[in-house]
């Protein structure tokens, strides 16, 4: 655990590419049809999902 933030995902930035679903180690983001969804009640603040996001599109608030 990377300490008392919160992930952020613009969704402008977002391409939809799923690959911060795969590296989630508690299945918090969900891809859909309209974008990441971010379930902020499974997520253990590791940074897996900022650090393989080809667009930047995730940062920690």
């Amino acid at each position: 655990m990377w300490g008392e933030w919160m992930v952020y995902i613009n969704g402008i930035k977002c391409i939809k590419c799923g690959a911060c679903v795969g590296v989630c180690p508690t299945q918090a983001l969900t891809l859909t049809e309209k974008g990441i969804v971010f379930d902020k009640t499974k997520c253990i603040n590791c940074g897996a999902c900022i650090q393989i996001c080809p667009a930047n599109a995730i940062s920690k608030e």
